[in-house]
């Protein structure tokens, strides 16, 4: 009971954005803000973004669940309806709602995270603790990745 009253002042507290367009601009603003690639959470139709700067909770719903493949990491990542996180900066955890297929098995990811000293790779957990590493170049957008490699190539 306590769960369900607590979540429930966390859905009060919360900045809510309504709409496709203006969440999708939350998103994003949201993701640069942490320090992620604008790609890592490709929503698709979001109607309704919260986030309880407080506590760091973050929830996006969107119409239907979404499937995406990331071409750079060879990764099928299923989005669910609601995507839910605790954020802060470089880090994501206690996420639901996201799952990644490795061999023939979804598998939940509840957290990912950049390390500030290393910030060319990001950091995917399972619930057990078992993680993988990609380039952060991955999870970019062409035009964050054309900026990355140019800031990059500077001596």
């Amino acid at each position: 009971m306590a769960s369900k009253k607590s979540q429930s002042n966390q859905h009060a507290r919360a900045k809510i954005v309504h709409g496709e367009e203006e969440c999708y601009q939350h998103s994003i603003e949201q993701l640069e803000e942490l320090g992620f690639p604008r790609g890592v959470l490709p929503l698709k139709d979001l109607v309704e973004c919260r986030r309880v700067r407080e506590t760091g909770f973050v929830w996006m719903k969107q119409k239907a669940p979404y499937e995406h493949f990331f071409v750079a990491s060879n990764t099928l990542v299923s989005y669910a309806t609601e995507v839910t996180a605790y954020v802060e900066k470089g880090r994501m955890k206690k996420m639901t709602g996201v799952k990644s297929k490795q061999l023939l098995l979804w598998v939940p990811i509840v957290e990912m995270s950049i390390e500030e000293s290393d910030a060319k790779k990001i950091y995917f957990k399972t619930p057990m603790g078992i993680g993988r590493s990609f380039p952060v170049t991955a999870f970019m957008s062409p035009e964050e990745n054309k900026i990355y490699l140019e800031n990059v190539k500077k001596p």
